[in-house]
């Protein structure tokens, strides 16, 4: 479980694939707190294991599903990419509960700089769409954003100028690919809903018979 909040940087190293997926290496340093093999860090959002580590060269195996899935996969060397390690219990939630599970990739559609902040926008298909809600959460590439604005083809999000700074939201242009993950809150939601609704369509049908 991770909270959103990127500690560091990574650079991507070398990215190589094979027929069951690939193997990821990436440059980072978190500020001397290094991370020890089989630990979880969310890599633009993406719960990956570390499956090696030299000094400042972290090595992640992808599998074929996370390389469809995210964009990770189009990764290319020096790509810049966001790093968290996984909360600890009794740390501080600075912005949501992020399960580092990927639900799909979006498309930057829209791009305006305001004074010292950003406003993006990003492409959403109807499977994500119910999840959207203004001033709810949203995980882009890992960053715990709060919606701005929402509907049907597109959501926005401010980014003040310290998000640009540390994460790699600010370099972004119309055209770019972002990993999305909708707020598990609303997940759960919609899944106790449906079974309280199909309950009660099965209810209905009895009562009929």
């Amino acid at each position: 479980m991770f909270t959103g909040i990127v500690e560091c940087l990574g650079y991507c190293e070398s990215l190589e694939k094979n027929s069951v997926g690939g193997r990821l290496v990436v440059l980072a340093n978190f500020n001397g707190q290094f991370s020890r093999k089989g630990d979880s860090i969310a890599v633009n959002g993406c719960c990956l294991t570390l499956s090696e580590r030299e000094g400042e060269k972290l090595s992640f195996d992808l599998l074929e599903e996370t390389l469809r899935r995210t964009n990770l996969g189009k990764l290319e060397r020096g790509s810049a990419v966001n790093l968290e390690r996984a909360m600890e219990v009794g740390g501080r939630l600075g912005g949501h509960f992020v399960q580092g599970h990927v639900d799909t990739c979006a498309e930057v559609v829209y791009r305006k700089e305001v004074g010292p902040d950003l406003l993006l926008r990003f492409s959403i298909g109807p499977e994500l769409r119910p999840y959207m809600a203004f001033k709810g959460s949203v995980a882009v590439n890992g960053v715990s954003l709060t919606v701005a604005e929402v509907n049907e083809e597109s959501f926005g999000v401010w980014l003040i100028p310290h998000t640009r700074k540390v994460t790699n939201l600010g370099g972004l242009q119309v055209g770019d690919l972002v990993n999305l993950e909708a707020d598990i809150l609303a997940k759960y939601v919609e899944a106790i809903m449906r079974e309280r609704i199909g309950g009660v369509t099965e209810w209905m049908k009895g009562v009929g018979q």
